[in-house]
Order: structure tokens, then C-alpha cells, then sequence
């Protein structure tokens, strides 16, 4: 396997590296994308085998559109927190370490969020981020408001599942273990 990923290295890295530097922007991300595409492709569990170069070319392009958009739906959270940041007084930011946590928890989150089938994350958002009730989330998404109510409790699971592993991952402050 480990020679079929140097060939298509060899073979495609080049275009791959191009065709992301004109779809971002930017140099330093095409080249972090490029190696993640590929770095992905190492960890698939079977070998990848391509009957061409255009079906290779193809997977390679899906596999960096998709971390493109991982991109930036990160980059949207880093703006919003930090014009969060910028809306409150200096003197009372988080220190940097907290600040991280709470950007990777915040990524977390969305990622959990895109995960969702669309309208169960729309009512999420709108019954905590907006405060709508059941009815107003309901009318909003035209479903009824039992499915309203379903959809918020899929994703307060999701949630409850994503905390469980964050606190799995932690290591407890009382000192055992």
C-alpha cells in the first residue's frame, strides 16, 4: 500500500496542490490540505486502488473539498469567537490555554452539529441559540411540534454523547486517575 500512496503522490500531489491554492487562496493552506488528503488516504483501512488517474484525481478532489469545508467552518468559528473577544474588555479575556479549549470545544460542537440530519440541528440552534419554543421552532421548520420536540432531544443526546467522551479524554483532578 505504501507504494501505491508514493505513486499517487508523485503522480498527483502537484495538481492536487494547485487546484487547492486556487480554490483557497492560499498557499500555506493548499499545502496543509494536499498532506492531509493524502495522509487520509494512508489511513484508510483497505488500499485505495484507482482504475485511472482520473478516478484517482476524483477521490483525491472530494477527499479536499471535504477538507476545505472542514476549513472553513472552522475559520467561522475562530471569527466568531473572536468578535465575541473583541465585544468584551480586554482585561476580562480567558487566558490563551482557556481560549483554546474553548475553541476546540466550539469545533467539536460543530462538527457534531453538521453531523446531525439538517432540521434536527436547525431546531438544536434555534430552541438554545434562539430561544424559540417548540411551536415557534416547529413553525419555523413545518414539522409539528412533537417532531420539534424529537429532533431537539436527538441532538441534546448528541451533546450529552459528546460530553461523555470529553470527560473520558480528561483526566480527573482529584488525582486518581
Amino acid at each position: 500500500m505504501q507504494e501505491e500512496v508514493r505513486a499517487l503522490y508523485v503522480d498527483h500531489h502537484g495538481w492536487l496542490f494547485g487546484w487547492l491554492r486556487r480554490r483557497l487562496g492560499n498557499a500555506a493552506d493548499a499545502a496543509d490540505l494536499a498532506h492531509d488528503a493524502f495522509v487520509r488516504l494512508m489511513a484508510k483501512s483497505a488500499p485505495a486502488r484507482f482504475s485511472s488517474a482520473g478516478e484517482a484525481r476524483g477521490y483525491l478532489r472530494t477527499t479536499a473539498q471535504n477538507l476545505c469545508i472542514n476549513l472553513w467552518h472552522r475559520q467561522e468559528i475562530e471569527r466568531a469567537w473572536l468578535e465575541t473577544l473583541a465585544a468584551r474588555p480586554e482585561a476580562s479575556y480567558p487566558s490563551a490555554e482557556r481560549q483554546a479549549m474553548v475553541l476546540q470545544a466550539l469545533y467539536e460542537i460543530g462538527a457534531m452539529l453538521r453531523a446531525l440530519p439538517e432540521k434536527t440541528g436547525q431546531a438544536f440552534v434555534l430552541t438554545v441559540a434562539c430561544r424559540m419554543t417548540d411551536a415557534e421552532v416547529a413553525a419555523e421548520l413545518g414539522v409539528s411540534d412533537r417532531t420539534a420536540r424529537r429532533y431537539v432531544a436527538q441532538a441534546m443526546l448528541e451533546c450529552l454523547k459528546l460530553r461523555a467522551r470529553h470527560a473520558l479524554s480528561e483526566p480527573r483532578q482529584d488525582g486518581r486517575g
